[in-house]
């Protein structure tokens, strides 16, 4: 009755990994395989960030123009640089300072001096964070006396906020009065915690020397030689740094030059 019957033999359904992973049923060593391969990947990524951040914090970013071109002759300022003490230079190194100028000018009309200091921090802006008057002075021995906000106009016409500080030696003899502000990115602020943040810590891994905080400090014993240096030089100092469209103006003109008539003041 039944003559035509067929026989049929069941064939197993092969199945990927995805799939057996979607059903749950992927094999022990298949994951950790996955996992040591995932592992390596990531090691060797680790290794090459690693090697690239290295190379950005020990290769300072370099100024179009280096402030050691700053210069030296001003109208009737006259500068000479200043031996930085070893251990400023090693405190400045391990804190990603790219490039700096300390020097002392002084004034053959008016018999007055200061000392300019501008340090530039582009690989790792932030590690400028703590050097300030307030922190470094007193370390060395200075009393403060007090601090006040102050501005002054620049010979552009630029009004600069700033911070001045004034301190003395405990021996009474001694005392010193100075000037203080930064320029972040081309623009100038008086406070820290504008660049304490991300921005600040975060490593400048594109080298761009347009991202960047500058200190500048000028001091002397007295307030009015700080005013006049500051009025005389602020210009300048901000045509060797970045302006916020990343532009340095001293690598487009003879910034010397156009500054040797300073002494005309009236």
């Amino acid at each position: 009755m039944y003559k035509n019957r067929h026989k049929y033999t069941a064939t197993p359904i092969k199945t990927s990994y995805l799939e057996n992973a979607a059903r749950g049923t992927t094999p022990t060593w298949f994951i950790w395989v996955l996992t040591v391969v995932i592992l390596i990947l990531a090691g060797i990524a680790y290794r090459a960030l690693a090697s690239r951040l290295l190379l950005i914090t020990d290769s300072p970013i370099r100024l179009p123009v280096p402030l050691s071109n700053f210069p030296s002759t001003i109208g009737d300022w006259m500068g000479k640089d200043l031996i930085i003490p070893a251990v400023t230079a090693e405190y400045m190194a391990k804190n990603f300072a790219d490039d700096f100028i300390s020097r002392r000018y002084i004034n053959s009309s008016g018999n007055s001096w200061a000392d300019v200091y501008v340090v530039y921090c582009s690989s790792r802006p932030g590690g400028i964070l703590g050097h300030q008057p307030l922190v470094c002075y007193p370390g060395h021995g200075w009393i403060h006396d007090n601090t006040e906000k102050s501005k002054f106009t620049s010979r552009a016409g630029r009004q600069i906020p700033c911070l001045i500080h004034r301190l003395h030696k405990p021996n009474g003899y001694e005392q010193i009065v100075i000037l203080n502000f930064y320029i972040l990115n081309g623009q100038i602020t008086t406070s820290e915690r504008d660049f304490s943040g991300l921005f600040g810590r975060r490593p400048n891994i594109a080298g761009d020397p347009a991202r960047y905080v500058a200190q500048v400090q000028i001091s002397s014993t007295l307030e009015n030689s700080i005013l006049r240096t500051a009025e005389d030089m602020t210009d300048l100092i901000f045509d060797f740094l970045p302006d916020r469209n990343g532009r340095v103006r001293a690598e487009y003109t003879n910034t010397d030059k156009a500054h040797m008539d300073l002494g005309n003041r009236d």
